[in-house]
């Protein structure tokens, strides 16, 4: 007897992108597409998978969470990515932010703090057939230096900015997070200008917390 075809998740991620994104605002179409095409349910446990295009957030493991679809096409359109940038992503988490950014800018870096997940978000990426990445597990406060200057740096955890990463952006460049504590963020993005940092605040936001140090499990 044939084993069961595999579900197909290609219609509710087309749901997903016309009743979660577009409807509420992500108008990029580059983002869209990009939300269109990277498989969410491989970056979920596959007891998950079945919830994977839902709005809204999932546990990946380790106390972490995949940020809910509204929430990545969000920040990945704040971004206002042209195709030939390099981005440095602060929390690489299980690698489906990282999947999209890499569909949209030349080369993605991402860090992780929690061993165990960046080894997950490898294996995904690699499922996922995503080549134009470069992980590493680390401390993100502290940047990735050997890369930079990067076009923009997106942190995928709240708190507050550190100090070293406005210096591993380029002048015009944008540094993209949600900022806050006590689970209560919004999402703020700033840009290095020749003379100082010009500032925008958007949406209001829940994120796990930002760590410094290395995890080893």
């Amino acid at each position: 007897m044939p084993a069961p075809a595999a579900p197909s998740f290609m219609r509710p991620r087309q749901r997903m992108v016309d009743e979660q994104l577009r409807a509420r605002g992500i108008l990029d179409e580059r983002v869209l597409a990009a939300m269109a095409m990277v498989p969410r349910h491989l970056f979920v446990d596959a007891a998950l998978a079945s919830r994977a295009y839902h709005d809204c957030s999932l546990p990946i493991g380790e106390g972490q969470t995949i940020s809910q679809p509204y929430i990545v096409a969000r920040m990945t359109q704040l971004l206002e990515l042209g195709g030939g940038e390099r981005v440095l992503e602060i929390g690489t988490g299980c690698g489906y932010q990282t999947a999209v950014l890499s569909r949209l800018c030349r080369r993605v870096y991402s860090i992780e703090r929690i061993q165990s997940l960046h080894e997950r978000a490898r294996q995904n990426l690699r499922t996922a057939r995503h080549a134009n990445v470069m992980l590493k597990c680390g401390d993100g406060r502290l940047g990735w230096e050997e890369y930079a200057p990067f076009d923009a740096i997106i942190v995928t955890a709240g708190g507050f900015a550190s100090d070293v990463w406005l210096t591993q952006i380029r002048v015009g460049g944008v540094l993209l997070m949600p900022e806050g504590e006590g689970g209560e963020h919004r999402l703020v993005r700033r840009r290095k200008l020749a003379d100082g940092v010009e500032e925008c605040y958007f949406d209001a936001c829940t994120f796990v917390p930002l760590l410094d140090g290395v995890s080893h499990y």
